[in-house]
């Protein structure tokens, strides 16, 4: 399973702090804001796979966060922490999209509860396939289960979706990769911004790949994208 990768955004010091410390001690990664600006800019930023949010932050309180987070990105899990008991407060959150709501003072325990809750409820491996444990791509060895590209014993880890978009792209070697087809299957929905986000790590990839000049990742215009690998002996005629 992959590692979660965490949002959480408190502005009080110590509590995020503490609240950091704990869940990577629990296997989380976790990147800790202290305002609403931050978190919605580390969003963009990073891939976020589950999201914390104060209510009360400076900048922009945690409701007008999630619900900009919520335009971009209609699935990802939401927990609000509130100083508030209020009725009208928890419906609010939960109008929003989130999905729990704890009121503070809480154990830390019971929150690590309700996240493991929520990630059964939610979590989905949108593009899962079962395949070797590796293959070859050019003079790369790809392997997709740990996130690993391999070129003479140096090792390029692979974020998840990077991994999975490689994959899908080896699927399709020398075949253009449909750029809606990739949008569904690895960002589940082809929006704008998920098409931005997938142009950034085709470049990424592109910039992994170059130590081979047999592989080349092309644009394919007004359809998507295509991993040419090129025959060995190609290069040599050339000369």
């Amino acid at each position: 399973m992959n590692v979660i990768q965490l949002l959480l955004v408190e502005d009080d010091l110590n509590l995020g702090q503490l609240l950091k410390e704990y869940l990577e001690v629990k296997g989380f990664t976790v990147t800790l804001c202290r305002n609403g600006e931050q978190g919605l800019l580390a969003f963009k930023e990073k891939e976020i796979d589950f999201c914390i949010f104060d209510v009360m932050l400076p900048k922009m309180d945690g409701f007008t966060l999630a619900e900009k987070i919520r335009k971009e990105d209609t699935k990802i899990p939401i927990i609000f922490l509130t100083a508030k008991s209020l009725k009208e407060d928890t419906i609010k959150g939960l109008q929003i999209g989130a999905d729990d709501y704890m009121t503070k003072p809480f154990r830390m325990e019971e929150l690590l509860l309700r996240i493991q809750a929520v990630l059964r409820r939610t979590q989905a491996q949108p593009y899962n396939p079962t395949t070797e444990e590796q293959q070859q791509i050019g003079r790369f060895v790809f392997e997709y289960p740990q996130r690993k590209l391999i070129l003479n014993g140096h090792v390029q880890k692979l974020t998840s979706k990077e991994a999975e978009l490689l994959f899908l792209l080896c699927q399709y070697r020398n075949q253009v990769l449909d750029r809606s087809l990739a949008l569904r299957k690895i960002w589940r929905e082809d929006t704008y911004f998920n098409a931005r986000s997938m142009d950034v790590y085709v470049t990424k990839l592109r910039k992994y790949l170059k130590e081979d000049e047999h592989l080349q990742i092309i644009n394919v215009h007004g359809q998507g994208f295509k991993l040419i690998e090129r025959p060995r002996d190609e290069g040599k005629n050339a000369g």
